[in-house]
């Protein structure tokens, strides 16, 4: 089966954005994301926290949020024991840079990179 030009298309824009989750794992997650439900308070309540602090707005609805979803699923996402590094390891900030790549948001990326200047993303 042939992968989609648009989904690959998609996939380089995040890796041009320095996205670094493999294909699989980042298709997997937007997969996820169209089905998934709220994200727990305590993922909300982290992300709410980061976006705050780049100065990012998220949707007035914090869980029906795509980049609160998606991180959301990348935070709850376990290591698998056949591979030595994984998503999962890291920082949230990370993870939520991850998610804002997903979306292909640009302008988010560039203020969570510039208020937190110590975090290697």
């Amino acid at each position: 089966m042939h992968e989609a030009p648009r989904e690959h298309e998609e996939y380089q824009r995040y890796q041009e954005l320095g996205g670094i989750i493999n294909e699989k794992d980042y298709e997997s997650a937007l997969l996820r994301s169209k089905n998934a439900v709220a994200p727990s308070r305590s993922v909300v309540r982290q992300a709410k926290f980061i976006a705050e602090t780049a100065g990012i707005a998220l949707a007035s609805e914090t869980s029906a949020d795509k980049r609160v979803i998606l991180y959301g699923i990348l935070r709850t996402d376990s290591k698998p024991t056949d591979v030595k590094y994984h998503h999962s390891q890291m920082s949230d900030q990370r993870l939520f840079a991850e998610a804002l790549r997903m979306v292909g948001d640009a302008d988010s990326l560039h203020k969570l990179l510039a208020a937190f200047p110590n975090i290697s993303f």
